[in-house]
């Protein structure tokens, strides 16, 4: 059950699938993963604002159930061929390495069709503030 003073909060998951959503929470709520990444070209796209420092989201799993609440302790901008193995080790994904990441998140935005070494992401650090009961 999700409190009423979170009623008004975006709701979304990581990945681009149910079972991608599930792994990623569970790096998210065992304190491995603490950051994320987004195409820019995605926010444009969409028409939708940039994620601002000290904004909160409720992070859902695969099925759709909230299962935490975060906020982002920063928002920055970098080139994707600019990413640093200290970024991609707070993505907290596979090995940690940047090659993983690197391979990964390529892989990824090509399938959202918006991959170029050079593009624009926006980077995300947060942290969890709540965990939330998936009672349905």
């Amino acid at each position: 059950m999700l409190p009423d003073h979170y009623s008004e909060l975006p709701r979304w998951s990581f990945g681009d699938s149910p079972q991608q959503a599930d792994q990623l929470l569970a790096l998210v709520l065992s304190g491995t993963k603490t950051a994320t990444c987004s195409a820019l070209q995605g926010y444009v796209n969409d028409q939708e604002p940039l994620p601002q420092q000290g904004s909160r989201a409720i992070i859902e799993d695969g099925q759709g159930v909230p299962a935490c609440v975060i906020e982002l302790i920063s928002v920055t901008q970098r080139r994707f061929h600019d990413i640093d193995a200290a970024f991609a080790r707070a993505e907290g994904e596979g090995d940690l390495s940047l090659t993983y990441w690197q391979r990964e998140h390529q892989a990824f935005f090509e399938r959202l069709g918006l991959f170029a070494r050079d593009m624009l992401l926006v980077c995300e650090h947060f942290r969890v503030i709540e965990v939330l009961s998936r009672e349905r």
